[in-house]
């Protein structure tokens, strides 16, 4: 089992996942971050800490792609291990359905 970072983080981005996270295993995308899955050591700490819930157990039905977009972009985007602001307009968009299809950037962050 790993965590995964859903699309509830797209375009909220808190980051106060970071903070707690014992093994730096986030990683910055333009409007999300996500969880290095080989990286993540399972102790659950990031999830409760999430505003947006958008961080799941993989082990959660119907999460096979966020394992696989986790997967994916932990190795094209950079590391971070620091919290930094959300983005002004979050609260906007906390919640909203669809947002992979609408929003999605495969464009990375600026990490640490």
């Amino acid at each position: 089992m790993t965590y995964v970072v859903t699309d509830n983080c797209i375009k909220c981005k808190y980051m106060d996942c970071i903070e707690v996270c014992p093994v730096d295993c986030f990683y910055e995308g333009e409007n999300m971050l996500v969880i290095h899955p080989d990286e993540c050591i399972d102790c659950g700490v990031c999830e409760p800490e999430c505003p947006a819930d958008a961080i799941k157990p993989d082990t959660e039905p119907g999460l096979d792609k966020w394992l696989q977009v986790n997967t994916e972009y932990a190795e094209k985007w950079p590391n971070i291990t620091a919290k930094k602001e959300p983005p002004a307009d979050a609260k906007t968009f906390d919640g909203e359905a669809g947002k992979f299809e609408k929003y999605f950037s495969a464009g990375p962050g600026e990490g640490d």
